[in-house]
């Protein structure tokens, strides 16, 4: 299973069928109406900007009409879509990993939870939507909540980060591999992709021009080429550690600093404590999860087990007490690895590790 996710059980099949007949009833109605099932007027097709086609994850997505009855199934997804002022286009969200981001929390309330972990199908047509956003290739993917052609046979246009498909291959099992390192160029295309989507593109360059600044002032001056990181997200027997080249190779890279593990490119290998005890990194970068579907999830949890594990308890970093907290939604390619870049920066500074 992926460090990331969490599937929620699945319905039974004819229930599913059921719902998806339904569905498809609906959407006949609804073009022959004209009108959004969130009881909005819809742009039609001869909207300005309309109708929208991308170029995604090896697919062509045509939205007909601005979305306003949408679906995010990965937190990543709708914090985005949050950050641009689209709550009440949504219908539904999923899978957290974390508590929202700051500033989004009324927005995000305003929202329905489909489900915290990975919701089945069921759930997801249940919201009628006419337009699903994902994270993760594995969300729309075989073992996830559906593949992608499923929903699109009804008519929804479906939408992957392209963080997750840009240089990478998931076919290789767990959280998949890259060919060549991630960058923050990848996350701005999804903001400037969904703001196209919903038709709100100014939204989009606005938001991408403060996630710029921020990196720039976080990073300014900094001088980590001396410093080691390891970046650890979940799990305690078998510990999902960061190669070389996702979202914290983008923090790392933006700090001048090292991944003892920078010579995999696996996106999230399990690594064995002893392994990571002869790496001896200066930092510890530690995902601070609030979900229970790994062990040792919490930053306090992991703490407590290298400070006693026999492995791990005489580590520099661990005796030093030199750990960094993120959200699990930092280490992942979202806007909020911006986040990432700035507390790690902190936190290299702080211990005297940076100029």
């Amino acid at each position: 299973m992926s460090p990331r996710t969490q599937r929620d059980p699945v319905p039974p099949i004819a229930s599913t069928v059921r719902r998806t007949a339904l569905l498809t009833a609906g959407l006949v109605l609804l073009s022959a109406c004209g009108g959004g099932s969130s009881g909005k007027p819809a742009q039609g097709a001869g909207a300005a900007g309309y109708p929208v086609t991308l170029k995604n994850c090896g697919r062509t997505v045509t939205v007909g009409a601005a979305p306003h009855h949408a679906v995010s199934l990965d937190q990543g997804s709708t914090e985005i879509l949050l950050s641009l002022g689209l709550a009440d286009r949504l219908a539904g969200t999923s899978t957290w990993t974390d508590p929202v981001m700051k500033g989004l929390e009324k927005a995000s309330a305003s929202v329905p939870r489909i489900a915290e972990n990975r919701p089945s199908s069921e759930k997801v047509l249940d919201k009628e939507p006419d337009f699903i956003s994902a994270s993760f290739e594995s969300t729309l993917g075989k073992g996830g909540v559906a593949p992608r052609e499923q929903f699109e046979d009804l008519g929804v246009p479906t939408y992957v980060s392209p963080a997750d498909c840009t240089a990478k291959d998931n076919s290789t099992g767990g959280d998949g591999s890259r060919t060549k390192p991630l960058t923050m160029e990848s996350v701005y295309a999804e903001v400037h992709d969904l703001a196209k989507v919903f038709g709100v593109p100014e939204r989009g360059d606005e938001l991408v021009a403060r996630l710029r600044a921020r990196i720039s002032t976080a990073t300014e001056g900094i001088e980590a080429s001396d410093a080691t990181l390891l970046y650890w997200f979940a799990n305690a027997e078998a510990p999902y550690l960061a190669g070389c080249c996702g979202a914290p190779g983008i923090i790392t890279e933006e700090l001048g600093a090292k991944n003892v593990f920078d010579d995999t490119q696996e996106e999230w290998p399990q690594i064995n404590w002893e392994t990571v005890a002869d790496r001896n990194p200066d930092v510890l970068v530690i995902g601070d999860l609030t979900r229970r579907s790994q062990t040792a999830e919490s930053a306090e949890k992991k703490i407590r087990f290298l400070e006693t594990n026999p492995a791990t308890r005489n580590m520099d970093a661990v005796r030093h007490k030199r750990y960094v907290l993120l959200s699990g939604q930092a280490m992942n390619p979202s806007i909020r690895t911006v986040e990432g870049v700035e507390l790690v920066a902190a936190g290299l500074r702080g211990f005297g590790l940076a100029g």
